[in-house]
Order: C-alpha cells, then sequence, then structure tokens
C-alpha cells in the first residue's frame, strides 16, 4: 500500500479527473446524437486516456529535473513548487521512474490498439497525437512548456479537450462529428485555465530556471488579464456548443458554478505572493470539475429525455 500510494502521488492521480471528464462528455455525445454506447469501449478508454494523462504528468516531473527546473534554483525564492518531490529528494531513482512512467505509456498504447481494432485507426492516431503533445510538452527538441509562445496552452486544449472529447466520440461511432469539436471547447478551454493559473504558483522558479511561461515572458499583471480572457472564452464556448446543438439550453445552467471562480480575481492585485494564487488555482480546480460533472448529467439528462 505504501508503494501504490507513492504511485498515486507520483502521478498526481488525484487530478486524473481532468482527463476522465472530457471523455465521458464525448462518449456521450456518441449516445445523445447517435444512439450509440458500448460500455466494455467507454471504459477501456477510459483507462488508456487515465493512464496516458497519469503518463503525461510524469514525464513532465521527470524532464523538469532533466532541464534543471526542479533542480538547482534559489530556496530563497517565493514560489510553491508541485511536483511530487521523488526525483530531487532521492524517494525513487529516476531509473525506477522512468520504468514507471513509460509502462503507463506503454499500457495506454496497448488500449488505444485495442480500441483501434474494434473502431478505427483513427482512435490509435488521437490517441498517439495526445501522447506526443504529453512527450514533447517538456522535453527536446520542441519544450513546448519552455517557450512562452503560447504553444503549451495550445497543448493543453488539445490535449485535455480536443482529443479525449472527440476520441472518445470516435470509439464510439467510428467517425467524426463538429459537435464533438465544439463540445471539447468549454471543458477544454477550463482545463487550460487550470494549467495557466497553475504557473502562477511557480513563475519565479521558472524564471530562475529558465522556462519561460507566458506568466514568465508577460509578468503578473499582463498574465492575470490573460486568465481572465481564458475564462471569458470558456463562458462563450458554451453558449456557442449550445447554439450548434452539441448541448441543450439548459446546459447554459453550467455558468452558474464559474461564479466563485470569477471572484477570486477580485481579490488579487497586479503583483502577489505566491500563497496569493492557491485560491484561484483551487477556484480553478473546483470549477473545472463542477463545470465537467453539471455537463455530464445535463447530458445524461438530454440522453433519457
Amino acid at each position: 500500500m505504501d508503494k501504490f500510494r507513492q504511485f498515486l502521488k507520483a502521478s498526481r492521480a488525484s487530478i486524473v479527473m481532468v482527463m476522465l471528464i472530457p471523455v465521458a462528455l464525448g462518449a456521450l455525445g456518441a449516445w445523445v446524437w447517435d444512439g450509440v454506447f458500448n460500455v466494455w469501449l467507454f471504459l477501456l478508454t477510459l483507462l488508456g486516456a487515465g493512464l496516458a494523462h497519469l503518463f503525461s504528468n510524469m514525464i513532465n516531473d521527470l524532464w523538469d529535473y532533466k532541464n534543471g527546473a526542479d533542480t538547482g534554483v534559489s530556496k530563497e525564492v517565493d514560489a510553491i513548487t508541485s511536483h511530487s518531490g521523488y526525483l530531487t529528494n532521492g524517494t525513487w531513482s529516476v531509473k525506477v521512474y522512468t520504468i514507471v512512467t513509460w509502462s503507463l505509456f506503454g499500457i495506454a498504447i496497448l488500449s488505444g490498439v485495442i480500441l483501434s481494432i474494434f473502431s478505427g485507426w483513427w482512435a490509435f492516431v488521437l490517441g498517439l497525437i495526445g501522447g506526443m503533445i504529453a512527450y514533447f510538452y517538456v522535453a527536446p527538441p520542441l519544450r513546448l512548456g519552455y517557450r512562452g509562445k503560447g504553444f503549451s496552452e495550445i497543448a493543453i486544449l488539445l490535449s485535455f479537450g480536443v482529443l479525449p472529447v472527440m476520441g472518445a466520440y470516435y470509439v464510439q461511432t467510428s467517425h467524426m462529428d463538429v459537435r464533438a469539436f465544439v463540445l471539447s471547447l468549454p471543458i477544454g478551454l477550463l482545463t487550460t485555465l487550470i494549467l495557466f493559473n497553475h504557473h502562477f504558483l511557480h513563475w519565479k522558479l521558472d524564471l530562475q530556471a529558465g522556462k519561460k511561461t507566458l506568466i514568465v515572458v508577460w509578468g503578473e499583471a499582463k498574465a492575470l488579464r490573460f486568465s481572465k480572457v481564458l475564462l471569458l472564452l470558456a463562458v462563450i464556448s458554451l453558449l456557442v456548443a449550445v447554439l450548434v446543438g452539441s448541448l441543450p439550453y439548459y446546459a447554459l445552467i453550467a455558468w452558474l458554478v464559474l461564479i466563485p471562480l470569477y471572484r477570486v480575481y477580485g481579490k488579487l492585485k497586479d503583483q502577489n505572493s505566491s500563497r496569493a494564487y492557491l485560491p484561484l488555482m483551487g477556484g480553478s480546480v473546483k470549477a473545472t470539475f463542477r463545470f465537467g460533472l453539471l455537463l455530464i448529467v445535463i447530458m445524461i439528462i438530454q440522453g433519457l429525455i
């Protein structure tokens, strides 16, 4: 049990819902729009996507460690780190960490292969694209998360919105639908917001380590304004999803769960301590989970009606 608890912490499994929610939405889209739902394919999709997400978390920490983003920085810098610390404090060796990380990827790839046999080759392709984005988010030569040009935000929108929603829909139906793409945008943008707000906690460490996130490049004030823009885009995209028929009109009630997050911004100044951003980070996670789960309930109701 100690090893399992260590694994849960190392892989940051507590936030795996950010991947499982869009998978559920995509599969529910197949049920609501096409009347198709295979529970076994759905469960295998959840397994593969969930493990791919854990791989993403661990490969991110592994390359941050290798690139020096988690080591060699001043302890006096005002920052809150989010990695498990297993590599920096020697709890796990690099070899063990690497084996576990790539084992997760291997099982996820195997899931994609099986799904492609039953549903079509795009099931594997979409999963592979997600895996490549996860790897090159921090790995050379691309290192999307280090460039500070918005590549990392686009990568998150694709990995936690477009790809899992459309992939789960395709697994069930063996075809694409523009409604699945539109459905992916609200939850994808909110998940992007989580990752963006997460950087506020340790942007000074990123600056010292040479990791160019948008917050490092723009500074706190401009980054906070962009954070609000991401929230606004999520609000607008929900309306678009209703207008194109991805969701019923009563899905707009999901706007209400975003109000507490919006209020957090009013308590922040142009420059803040790292701890001042904890409510923003926590509010982003809660808003995304509640928003996604509410959309799941709404789609189930729509399907039953």
